[in-house]
């Protein structure tokens, strides 16, 4: 391995220092490889350093948006608020750095442009915006989710003369904004946090709205101290357990759909959601909304009308009631007070669908009706999300292929980590995993893991280049959409897939098969010998070609909940008794669509494959 790595500035180069980069940073520090990690910001954070706006928090609870590789840290660290806000973020983040000494391995205010495969030497060459440049083993892109603002598409967003400030890129003094008359423009996630708080020191407030979103109460606090005391007394269980879960996040798994309880029961469970304040949660109230168009109604109207309890003026309310796409297909967002702000007298909200804009002038908006004065305006406008940051540098693989080009219609990837074409290039948290389907926290440490001990293992077998096939990518797109094509995540506008950004294609951008059936994905394929991959070295070549999964995952729903249910596996049941649990659970439900497609197939059992038909529905869902 010495004379392989004699020109090698490095062994790993690491684009981000957020979440994913530092632990990224200590564990191949720690496995020996010489890495370091590159970040445009002058300090640590990611999202966190530049998301600053007012009301910046997360939406997971903090005591499980955290580190799980330092049991000291999990029981010295006191977070203050169930949701903690950016500022405590970004404390713990740089507490971590200190205490495990990241910084001296990362260059700040350096601007990854540019990455090249060698092929001759299997490295990679990575520019920077200084002129540097970095010979490497391994790439790895920890750049985000949610990082790369999207461009702002708006006629004369350049002409107004007074300040303009993204929530994206909010400056790290603060804003005043008493005594202003203030636009806001957007009413997502950012949007929903920071209206609350900037209403409160505007003289007067306009939000202008294109789309409104779902969101429900965080009913944000202390952390009960006998629920945190509950939680380190078994945090590594704790922590076990949430990696084996659909979504991250400790939760009992729904096994009853919507219409398998009375409207009573119904009614006490959304009521229950919504007093507890868990996105996961209420995500997760009845095991079919994602799926049932019908089902997902009944939790869409219990939302609108919380909303239409809240907010005072009728016409308001019912702007402020999402009803062209279904619930939880953009975004559900957690919030603070957010509808009965525009109960206040000075806080205003105009309809984008009923009156557009025409332009941005040099004291404030036009709409198509309207002209508004304003101090100053907000853009909350949104990120270029999953592949933005990623295709924003040019990465280029073997025989000179852009992974911007192949992306051009959308992403392709293996296991959302890999991509045929560019060997020993790894994705944290890419498109095509479960990402920000899930805690965020747990899927960048399973990652992470997982890039590691990769390379770990090609170190030890004396590997210096691994390469997805193009089976085994084509097999993992196939399997992604079929997940997806499951779901109602389609008919949203959303950034989810893409339709955010004019021109980008439209596709389903995260994975959604759940956080434990992607982690079982990925231990599998290293159980099967790196599955799907070409690993290649001085002594060979090793090609475990192959498609990881092959079971629709309409079939594998159903018998995780028979499973989740505690009823035998559906291979031991006769014909007739498992016609009659099929019966018995489409009973409880109103008739579904039609069946629009049949796909015959088979899965493992005890004693070689079984065969199964699949009646596929004609509309999504």
């Amino acid at each position: 391995m010495a004379d392989q790595n004699a020109d090698l500035d490095l062994d790993v180069v690491v684009v981000g220092a957020g979440f994913a980069g530092l632990y990224l940073l200590h564990r191949l520090r720690g496995m020996g490889f010489r890495t370091m990690v590159v970040e445009a910001a002058d300090d640590i954070g990611g999202t966190w350093y530049w998301n600053r706006y007012p009301g910046a928090r997360c939406d997971i609870e903090s005591v499980d948006y955290s580190y799980s590789f330092d049991p000291e840290l999990e029981q010295e660290w006191e977070w203050s608020e169930r949701y903690a806000t950016q500022p405590e973020i970004l404390r713990y983040l740089n507490h971590v750095a200190e205490r495990h000494d990241l910084r001296r391995d990362i260059r700040f205010q350096s601007k990854v442009n540019s990455a090249r495969w060698q092929d001759d030497s299997s490295t990679w060459k990575i520019g920077i915006d200084d002129g540097t440049e970095l010979v490497c083993r391994w790439f790895v892109m920890a750049t985000g989710c949610l990082s790369q603002p999207k461009t702002i598409d708006i006629e004369g967003v350049d002409r107004f003369t007074g300040p303009t400030y993204s929530t994206s890129r909010w400056p790290h003094e603060g804003v005043d904004f008493t005594g202003m008359k203030v636009g806001v423009i957007g009413t997502g996630s950012s949007a929903i946090q920071s209206i609350p708080l900037i209403a409160e020191q505007a003289a007067e407030l306009t939000v202008f709205q294109r789309t409104a979103n779902f969101s429900i109460p965080a009913h944000n606090g202390p952390i009960p101290p006998e629920r945190l005391a509950a939680i380190k007394a078994r945090y590594p269980e704790y922590r076990e357990e949430a990696r084996w879960t659909r979504g991250g996040v400790v939760r009992p798994p729904a096994t009853e759909g919507v219409f398998m309880v009375d409207e009573a029961e119904r009614l006490a469970r959304m009521e229950a959601a919504w007093a507890e304040g868990n996105l996961i949660g209420f995500l997760g109230i009845f095991s079919d909304t994602a799926i049932d168009p019908v089902a997902n109604e009944v939790v869409a109207e219990f939302v609108r009308n919380k909303i239409r309890g809240i907010v005072d003026d009728p016409d308001t309310a019912e702007i402020l009631c999402p009803k062209d796409y279904p619930f939880g297909t953009k975004r559900l967002c957690l919030d603070t007070d957010y509808y009965a702000t525009f109960n206040q007298p000075h806080v205003h909200l105009v309809d984008l669908r009923q009156d557009p804009f025409s332009t941005i002038t040099e004291t404030g908006i036009d709409t198509a009706s309207r002209s508004f004065d304003f101090d100053a305006i907000v853009f909350a406008t949104g990120f270029d999300a999953m592949t933005g940051a990623i295709v924003a540098v040019d990465i280029t693989g073997k025989d000179g292929v852009e992974l911007k080009d192949k992306w051009d219609h959308g992403p392709v990837t293996y296991l959302g980590l890999t991509v045929t074409d560019f060997p020993n290039f790894f994705a944290i948290t890419g498109p095509q995993s479960p990402s920000v389907l899930s805690n965020m926290a747990v899927s960048i440490e399973q990652h992470v893991e997982w890039v590691s001990d990769t390379i770990a293992a090609m170190r030890e077998q004396g590997f210096t280049a691994i390469e997805p096939t193009p089976t085994a990518e084509a097999g993992w797109q196939q399997h992604a959409t079929d997940c997806a094509d499951l779901t109602l995540i389609s008919q949203a506008d959303s950034w989810y897939v893409g339709a955010n950004v004019p021109g980008k294609p439209r596709v389903v951008l995260p994975y959604l098969g759940g956080v434990d059936g992607y982690r079982q994905v990925c231990n599998d394929v290293v159980e099967q010998g790196f599955l799907g991959f070409e690993l290649t070295g001085a002594e060979g070549t090793q090609c475990n070609d192959g498609v990881i999964r092959r079971m629709q995952p309409d079939v594998s729903m159903v018998l995780g909940i028979m499973d989740e249910m505690g009823l035998p596996p559906i291979e031991s049941l006769s014909p007739e008794d498992a016609r009659a649990f099929m019966e018995v659970s489409a009973a409880a439900r109103p008739p579904g669509p039609d069946v629009g497609e049949i796909v015959d197939g088979t899965y493992p059992g005890a004693d070689g494959d079984l065969a199964y038909r699949l009646y596929r529905p004609a509309t999504p869902g």
